[in-house]
């Protein structure tokens, strides 16, 4: 299946139902009164994330959901019957942006995480509310209110936490493939990864982590040259980057070092938080040198790029070097992971001392 990243579509709340003008009229009771009751509130249209999906081709079939409309109200007392909601399920990682104002509604990155995107109107009143002792019988009643219409633009922005970066036939694919257990298209052209792929990553039992392959940027990518306008949003969920790089260009004279400052300049375009993030540097391809060239090519490119991250050598396609870099990589998460438990306990022990401790008054 095609993977499907983005997704425009018009949700309609149903209005609420409208009050009821009715008068009890029974046998030996002559001044019944009012009894007309309230309209029922329209359904609401709501966003649902589900684990299952992984992509919003669904919304290329059905762009517009609509809520059920509230009942009217009924005589004797009888209150209309609210409109049923509409849920949409939608895959975990979705952003729901307000078509219109262009603003982000809500971002859902948690399985069954609700998101309410268009209200139900409020049915209107009948008019035993609009009794009182100078008007025994009132003739009004409140129609429903309208529902929220809205045009929505969905965005899947992938879960991962590793995100890796690269021109064209860098080698991303075969080094995914070589880490995990995806299966990505490989071939000796451009563009080969036309979509973005998930591969889960398991270093030793329960310690694992998800690496997405993201189509290769190109120089302009941010405005849209190539395909990466349409997948840098997936590396803004990444804890980790990991830029590729070709080390044996075949042609000779692609320079290694401007590439990696061209990605670098279109990360900062797109978004100056990626240049924040963690990014370390993967050499590809060792295997096209010798060993000797290797080193040279190694010092060479670190020395001119000024890399203090830390940085690889390796040759995805012979899985050389690869499971290094797979095992440095959980070594950081899990030292991230003690240390944001380091920080919260000290937190908790601060309020604790805070609370046994409060500080003294004035004298």
């Amino acid at each position: 299946m095609k993977f499907v990243d983005e997704a425009e579509i018009s949700v309609h709340a149903g209005n609420g139902g409208n009050g009821c003008v009715s008068f009890r009229r029974e046998k030996f009771i002559p001044f019944g009164g009012p009894d007309g009751g309230d309209g029922g509130n329209g359904g609401s249209v709501w966003l649902v994330a589900d684990e299952n999906l992984n992509t919003l081709v669904d919304f290329r079939h059905q762009r517009v959901f609509r809520a059920q409309r509230g009942q009217n109200g009924m005589g004797r007392d009888m209150y209309g019957k609210a409109g049923e909601d509409v849920v949409i399920r939608v895959p975990v990682g979705t952003a729901v942006y307000n078509i219109a104002t262009d603003e982000l509604i809500g971002d859902l990155t948690a399985h069954g995480q609700r998101l309410l995107v268009a209200k139900g109107g409020d049915g209107g009143k009948g008019n035993i509310h609009f009794k009182s002792s100078v008007n025994r019988a009132p003739r009004k009643a409140t129609p429903g209110w309208p529902g929220e219409e809205r045009e929505l633009r969905l965005e899947l922005k992938l879960l991962a936490d590793v995100g890796l970066l690269g021109f064209p036939n860098a080698g991303k694919s075969t080094f995914i493939r070589a880490v995990s257990a995806a299966t990505p298209k490989v071939a000796d052209y451009p563009f080969t990864t036309l979509y973005p792929n998930l591969g889960v990553v398991s270093v030793e039992p329960y310690k694992s982590f998800v690496i997405a392959d993201i189509p290769g940027l190109i120089e302009g990518a941010a405005e849209g040259a190539g395909l990466g306008a349409l997948f840098l949003r997936h590396v803004q969920r990444t804890r980790l980057l990991l830029h590729l790089v070709d080390m044996a260009p075949l042609d000779g004279e692609t320079d290694p070092v401007e590439q990696v400052r061209a990605i670098e300049r279109e990360l900062g375009k797109y978004d100056p938080a990626l240049l924040q993030k963690p990014r370390w540097l993967v050499l590809n391809k060792a295997d096209l040198l010798d060993p000797e060239e290797v080193r040279a090519r190694e010092a060479e490119l670190v020395a001119r790029l000024g890399w203090t991250a830390p940085h690889f050598v390796v040759s995805a396609i012979g899985r050389e070097g690869t499971r290094a870099v797979a095992l440095k990589v959980q070594q950081f998460f899990d030292e991230q992971k003690q240390a944001a438990a380091e920080a919260a306990e000290d937190a908790a022990w601060a309020e604790r001392l805070a609370g046994e401790c409060p500080p003294a008054g004035p004298a």
